[in-house]
């Protein structure tokens, strides 16, 4: 993970707004005349109370409390109108984010995903993402508004004497930004440590969950709970650590406020005893700070409030941010099916070499058998030929154009992919199938499911095509969702099918059935099939044996 300063995450954040800055602008000039207005119904207040004390006030006092009245009914429409754009702006832009965070995954996967904690991305592209609201509703706009308000309030009692307007401008910088910054460095990385394990809370009770069955065989209950527990237990340490370091913060801020409200009874009073300003100056500058610190003390409180925030910005941009394994590639001339040429080719994933030298003599057309055991890098060569990694050295090629100069859409299209483990939604059976021809029609699918020798068995189902098979596909079998992922394979017919282990759950006379299917459907394809099973290989035209990154 990125470590970014704090001001980095905010600037970026900001940097989101711009296609809403009309409403952003809005907001804050609306949050403005809010507090103004708001301000000044207890200064005005305190011209009535001046002028009922016979002091020589310029108005009336019926002006001054038609002005309080039309100024709170104002504020009231200011206030509102002020939240609705803020939280129009939040709720829009966390949509918008969540589009950038899928497109990015997207983008990630499958290279820099694999590996990576599903719980955690959940809690990043939910959780995190959702905290981002008090940042857009709550954080902007307000800083924007009290360091405008700052200045004009500054000015306002600074017109009564120049030193109460530097004093009301200093309590203004204490309360609204040494104190937040000063919490902000007490906090130090709780927020994102809180985050941090709130993830991996959530990755731990997902995979408790998922892993359930298991659990209650082997009675590990009781160690899943512990394990469960200690992690809630230092969550909740941290979350205190938190509340104690916000709690201090409201003390030393409202003490501030206190202390400078004083400061400023004080002062005007030394100045109208020198006789530098009149009583109603005494009056006037002490209720106008005291009326004013409310968009100052929202800015101390975010002091603590926003570490959880950055801490989640903070992980959000990780993803936004990260760059994939692999660039997609669009606008290259477009690519049609053609030889395939695998020739030395060499890839290593984190130091560790997966494949060494490998070369293969591909046929354009028919069954070319790769054989070996776990681990010997079979699978490997059929992702770089997907081009989830691109090669260190080496050419792999389709039509004498090497695969990473292909336009990604292009190369999609060329190949079928069928890996050992089917991910099936949580979707009907027939739109589990469509997703490799999302066109498709009912008799394609069914054609396809034929093919895959799993018609039958879905005709038996009490909706037939149209079952759901539950999250994940656990109301199936590992058998029948891996003809259901070679039934895609087969529905999406493209000149190259690199077919992983497809008869891995199957009992032997499925596989027949299945090894009968590919063989009768090679016609002009070829099909990169890997196995492990020497059964897999009898249709095999050609047979590679791999044996630790090496073709033997």
């Amino acid at each position: 993970m990125k470590k970014r300063s704090n001001l980095e995450i905010m600037a970026k954040l900001i940097g989101m707004v711009r296609p809403l800055l009309g409403y952003m602008l809005l907001a804050i000039t609306l949050g403005l005349i809010g507090h103004l207005l708001a301000s000044f119904i207890t200064i005005f207040a305190g011209y009535a109370a001046l002028k009922v004390w016979g002091f020589p006030i310029a108005h009336s006092i019926a002006f001054f409390f038609v002005c309080m009245v039309v100024f709170a009914i104002a504020r009231g429409f200011a206030r509102y109108t002020e939240q609705s754009c803020n939280h129009y702006i939040a709720f829009k832009l966390l949509a918008l984010i969540r589009a950038k965070a899928f497109a990015a995954l997207r983008r990630l996967c499958p290279a820099k995903l694999e590996g990576r904690d599903k719980g955690d991305l959940i809690s990043v592209i939910t959780s995190d993402i959702e905290l981002l609201e008090v940042f857009y509703a709550h954080t902007i706009s307000p800083i924007a508004i009290a360091t405008i308000y700052s200045v004009i309030l500054s000015l306002f009692i600074g017109h009564i004497h120049w030193g109460l307007g530097l004093l009301a401008l200093a309590a203004y910088v204490t309360v609204g930004v040494i104190v937040p910054v000063i919490a902000s460095k007490t906090s130090g990385d709780l927020g994102l440590e809180f985050r941090n394990q709130s993830g991996s809370l959530s990755a731990f009770v997902l995979d408790s969950l998922r892993g359930l069955p298991e659990t209650m065989q082997y009675g590990n209950g009781k160690k899943r709970m512990q394990q469960m527990n200690e992690r809630t237990d230092r969550m909740n340490d941290c979350q205190e650590k938190m509340k104690r370091v916000t709690g201090l913060n409201m003390a030393v801020t409202n003490t501030a406020i206190l202390v400078f409200d004083f400061l400023m009874l004080l002062s005007a009073s030394y100045l109208y005893k020198e006789g530098i300003i009149a009583f109603d100056g005494i009056v006037i500058a002490t209720l106008a700070l005291m009326s004013s610190f409310g968009p100052v003390v929202a800015l101390a409180n975010l002091g603590t409030t926003l570490q959880n925030t950055f801490a989640s910005g903070n992980r959000v941009l990780d993803i936004l941010e990260e760059e994939p394994q692999v660039a997609e590639i669009t606008g290259a001339d477009q690519t049609t099916y053609g030889q395939v040429t695998i020739e030395d080719v060499t890839f290593a994933y984190e130091k560790e070499t997966i494949l060494d030298g490998v070369s293969l003599d591909v046929p354009k057309q028919g069954i070319l058998g790769i054989v070996g055991k776990s681990g010997s890098g079979k699978s490997t060569l059929l992702k770089l030929l997907m081009r989830f990694w691109d090669v260190d050295s080496g050419k792999l090629a389709i039509a004498d154009r090497e695969i990473g100069k292909i336009n990604t859409e292009d190369l999609r299209r060329m190949q079928g992919y069928m890996i050992q483990e089917t991910h099936l939604f949580c979707d009907s059976i027939a739109e589990n199938i469509r997703i490799a021809k999302l066109d498709a029609t009912r008799e394609e699918i069914e054609e396809a499911c034929k093919k895959a020798s799993i018609h039958d068995f879905i005709l038996s189902l009490p909706q037939g095509y149209d079952t759901p098979v539950g999250e994940l596909g656990d109301t199936l079998s590992g058998g029948e969702r891996q003809r259901i992922g070679l039934a895609r394979a087969f529905l999406h017919d493209a000149p190259m099918m690199l077919l992983d282990e497809p008869t891995s759950n199957l009992d032997s006379l499925n596989e027949s059935v299945i090894l009968r299917s590919l063989r009768e459907e090679r016609g002009d394809k070829l099909i990169l099939l890997v196995s492990h099973r020497d059964s897999a290989m009898r249709i095999a035209d050609q047979v590679y044996q791999m044996k630790e990154g090496r073709v033997s």
